[in-house]
């Protein structure tokens, strides 16, 4: 009788122990192929990037023009080169096809996929404003407007979204003059989110070569 049970009890154990090893395989093969909480990656219209930067991490952090171009270029397009918006914005910044013809850009198919072009328009552009907002940074920089302190690289910033015409209008007007664009977003909002950069190494230049 004894051996029965014992016999009984070892099957026992060996059916459990089996059970277990599945489970333990199983936990194993999901914690491997799912998405940690941290991890979960949300898949975002462009005009929803626009207005979710604020929780979402930046990828590129740091002060200098790396920095710079990598917060921008997150903001605009979440850093993807080959993407178009609905108003017909192209690439990583989001450029106009007006913008590209005046950098002497005009094949917009080739732009989308070369991503070297792209950082140089991006830096010949800023180059650019920075020309024709001179004047405009010589007398602005450490001001405060509607509570913003007025930098270098917010100035160029805004100057990308709504053009170097309307940061001037900002600027004169002391806020009054507030240029959004179609999603919302404003010369301020940019002068703000895009403040304390080290954007020092890109020279002012009236025209520019790519």
């Amino acid at each position: 009788m004894k051996k029965i049970f014992l016999i009984i009890s070892l099957l026992i154990i060996i059916i459990l122990s089996s059970a277990f090893s599945k489970i333990e395989k199983n936990k194993r093969v999901y914690d491997k192929n799912c998405v940690r909480p941290t991890q979960i990656a949300t898949v975002l219209t462009l005009e929803e990037s626009k207005n979710s930067i604020n929780t979402i991490q930046v990828p590129f952090t740091g002060k200098s023009f790396v920095g710079f171009r990598g917060a921008l270029g997150f903001k605009e397009s979440q850093n993807r080169y080959n993407i178009v918006n609905k108003l017909g914005y192209l690439g990583k910044y989001q450029f106009g096809k007006s913008t590209l013809k005046r950098l002497k850009i005009y094949n917009t198919n080739k732009f989308l996929n070369d991503s070297e072009q792209q950082e140089k328009a991006f830096a010949a552009l800023c180059s650019l404003n920075k020309y024709i907002l001179r004047k405009d940074i010589r007398r602005s920089v450490g001001r405060k407007i509607n509570g913003v302190r007025i930098t270098e690289s917010g100035i160029l910033a805004a100057a990308h979204l709504g053009g170097a015409g309307s940061v001037k209008k900002y600027l004169r007007s002391h806020g009054n003059e507030n240029f959004s664009d179609a999603f919302g977003s404003s010369i301020q909002y940019y002068m703000k989110k895009f403040s304390g950069f080290d954007v020092s190494s890109i020279e002012a230049n009236r025209n520019p070569i790519i």
